[in-house]
């Protein structure tokens, strides 16, 4: 198993990436399945049990939440793909949420008020 962090998506704000020696429906599974999931990736580190977006066999993104205040959001997104070697390129993308729109905004803008002259 190798990781090497890769910048190969743009908005990225970590990619990783792994050759597994397991083909890509196990890992699929290892993914995709709650039960199996559960072992590396807990329910409660997610902010929803169910994914986001899905692509059968080679993409699922799911939301994840931190456990503690400010309870900042993320997308972790996993790209499966068979390798030269007959198993799995398996890429790890967790880009951090836009969470400007849910954020109260101020109700001034904190800025000089320019004067006309009458």
């Amino acid at each position: 198993m190798s990781d090497a962090a890769k910048p190969d998506h743009a908005d990225a704000s970590l990619v990783l990436e792994y050759d597994l020696d397991a083909p890509p429906e196990k890992v699929w599974r290892a993914v995709t399945i709650p039960a199996l999931r559960e072992r590396w990736l807990p329910d409660a580190d997610l902010a929803g049990a169910e994914p986001e977006s899905s692509v059968a066999g080679e993409e699922v993104r799911y939301r994840l939440r931190d456990s503690e205040p400010p309870f900042r959001e993320s997308h972790v997104t996993f790209r499966i793909e068979p390798n030269e070697a007959g198993g799995t390129r398996f890429r790890i993308i967790q880009e951090a949420c836009d969470n400007r729109r849910i954020q109260p905004q101020p109700a001034n803008t904190n800025n000089r008020c320019l004067m006309r002259a009458a």
